[in-house]
């Protein structure tokens, strides 16, 4: 049985939770769905330029963690990108 997650710390809370491909009907397009801890992953590393052992000590998480969200994000991110897809940010 696998034990229950940690509970992560998110500092940030984005007030913009959708971002789709312009001109295009929302009834149209598939969404991708970011959670807030992807989010906040990304905020760190990419845009606060924090390397991962920073990263993962602000959000109370072990570096193995965070380099796992990074990836779903950085995933999920490209996807939408590629195949113009909508990103969602999940809010709790």
């Amino acid at each position: 049985m696998p034990r229950p997650p940690k509970p992560r710390k998110v500092s940030f809370e984005p007030d913009v939770t959708y971002f789709k491909p312009r001109a295009v009907p929302l009834s149209m397009l598939e969404e991708i769905e970011l959670t807030l801890d992807e989010i906040e992953a990304i905020r760190l590393c990419d845009f606060k330029e924090l390397d991962q052992k920073e990263a993962a000590k602000k959000m109370k998480i072990s570096q193995s963690t965070l380099q796992r969200i990074l990836t779903s994000a950085h995933k999920k991110i490209s996807e939408a990108l590629v195949d113009g897809k909508a990103i969602k940010i999940r809010k709790l």
